[in-house]
Formats: C-alpha cells, sequence, structure tokens
C-alpha cells in the first residue's frame, strides 16, 4: 500500500468526516416535517439528501487538495531552511520541527543524517499532481458512499414516514460505526461508538422539537 493511499485511508480523518456528514445529513433529513408528505416529497427528500452528500464529498475532497498543497509548501519551506543553512543550525531546526517524543529517541548522528538527506532532496512543485487528484477522488467517493445509505430509504421506500425514520436508523448505526472507529484508536470503541449516537438523537430531537 503507498504512502498516498495509506494517507487517504487514515482512519481518523476518514471517520472524521464521515461523522460530520452523518450528522449534516441527519440534521438535515430530522428538520423535515413528512406529516403530510406524498411521493414527490419523496422524491424531493432524496434529492436534497444526495446533493448533501455529494457537496459533502466534494468538500472533503478539496480540502484534501488544499491541505496537501499546504503540506507540501511546509515541507519545501523547510527543505530550504535546511539546505541555507550552516550544518547547526540546520540539525537544530530539524529537532525543532520534530515532535519532542522523536527527538527524544534520535541523538546528534541520527539527526545528522536526516540533514543530509534533506539536503539532496532536489526542489519540487507543491501544485496537486496525478496521484493528489486520485487520492482527493478516494476521499470523495469514501465520504459520499460512507454517507450514501442515510439517503437510500428514500429511494426504495414510497412512505415518506416510513423512510425517513429507516434513514434515521441507518444514520445513528452508521455513527455508531464510525464512532467505534475511532473509539478503537483509544480503547473505547463502544463509548465513543455509543457518545456519536448520544449526539445524533441529541441532534434528532432539537431539529423534530423545531418542528421536523
Amino acid at each position: 500500500m503507498t504512502t498516498d493511499t495509506t494517507r487517504v485511508l487514515d482512519p481518523v480523518s476518514r471517520a472524521t468526516e464521515i461523522l460530520f456528514g452523518l450528522i449534516m445529513v441527519l440534521t438535515f433529513t430530522a428538520s423535515l416535517n413528512v406529516a403530510e408528505a406524498s411521493r414527490t416529497d419523496v422524491r424531493l427528500m432524496l434529492i436534497a439528501a444526495l446533493g448533501c452528500n455529494l457537496a459533502w464529498g466534494l468538500i472533503d475532497a478539496a480540502m484534501y487538495l488544499l491541505s496537501t498543497r499546504a503540506e507540501k509548501a511546509l515541507a519545501m519551506r523547510m527543505i530550504g531552511t535546511v539546505q541555507n543553512a550552516p550544518p547547526a543550525l540546520a540539525r537544530h531546526e530539524i529537532a525543532a520541527t520534530l515532535p519532542a517524543y522523536v527527538t527524544a529517541s534520535l541523538d546528534e548522528d541520527d539527526i545528522e543524517r536526516i540533514r543530509q538527506h534533506l539536503a539532496s532532496l532536489p526542489a519540487q512543485d507543491t501544485h496537486p499532481d496525478a496521484t493528489d487528484l486520485r487520492a482527493a477522488a478516494m476521499v470523495f467517493a469514501l465520504v459520499f458512499f460512507g454517507t450514501l445509505p442515510v439517503a437510500l430509504p428514500f429511494l426504495l421506500i414510497k412512505d415518506a414516514q416510513l423512510a425517513l425514520w429507516l434513514s434515521h436508523a441507518i444514520a445513528l448505526a452508521s455513527l455508531f460505526v464510525a464512532g467505534s472507529t475511532l473509539g478503537r484508536l483509544w480503547g473505547r470503541p463502544w463509548r465513543v461508538g455509543l457518545a456519536m449516537v448520544a449526539v445524533g438523537l441529541i441532534l434528532v430531537g432539537i431539529a423534530l422539537a423545531l418542528g421536523g
């Protein structure tokens, strides 16, 4: 698995984005009043929910490209500093840039090897390349298809009320899955998963109390 693919599939970033997308869609669908909904209303809900998923996926893909370019620019600035500074100052800059727990495990020889490697690197373009665009497309697909199940009931079920409640159930289940994915990194998958469900229920309750 390549570094770019690993970054795209980073569970923290992707689960967090899917969580935001699910909460956004859930809040949107919960605000809809379907007490007297018709088939036309169901179609409009489907279009709106799909549009919401599409917009969120595009936003995440665009933010991925922006953050990637910013990271490249920062990296090139660091490399330029190392290449133009005296060796002692370059080693100091490298040590200051690395996390403290990493620096603590390195000695002067390790940092010098890093300096020599950075000093030998050529200048690189910071604009998005084909790899970045493919990665952004993967981000879009992950986020869009991660939130798509919430919209499917409006496509498969004619009863608007039933479709809405089933959509809520799918969203809450998805919130639990995404939350537990994050929770596994902290050793508390069930607690974080249930916390995300609680947040979703609170948002649904607020939206319904306001007339949804």
